[in-house]
């Protein structure tokens, strides 16, 4: 399972961006490209900032009021997930930063995640582990 994930990681997901980048280029022209690629990383880096003051912001009124802040947890992995592939150079890994850090798509996205976690915890897949 690792395995698979490392391979697309670090095989798959380049080897696509290499070819979306080399598409884009031959329509809008290499200058342009850079630029836009650049221009992304400057954009992910803003929109990333914002939305983690925002989920710092509910992490900490949350916790002010006891609140278990689960569901602004999820959010801030999926902020900062967003960022690290908004900063790199690709079309493929932007979109999907841009949908991680855009409040809309990221409900949709935390919902999934919380799906998933809960089948995996549900299926005994994950154990939790305490001490006292």
């Amino acid at each position: 399972m690792l395995f698979r994930i490392l391979l697309v990681l670090f095989i798959v997901v380049p080897a696509i961006e290499l070819w979306g980048l080399i598409s884009v280029g031959k329509v809008i022209g290499p200058w342009w490209t850079v630029a836009l690629v650049i221009l992304t990383g400057f954009v992910g880096a803003w929109l990333a900032k914002q939305q983690g003051l925002q989920v710092m912001r509910m992490l900490q009124l949350q916790m002010s009021r006891g609140q278990m802040p689960g569901e602004t947890l999820i959010d801030g992995a999926l902020v900062l997930s967003g960022g690290l592939m908004l900063l790199m150079p690709g079309f493929f890994t932007d979109i999907v930063g841009i949908l991680f850090l855009l409040p809309y798509t990221r409900m949709i996205i935390r919902h999934l995640v919380k799906r998933w976690l809960w089948s995996l915890i549900s299926s005994g897949r994950v154990h939790f582990f305490f001490r006292r």
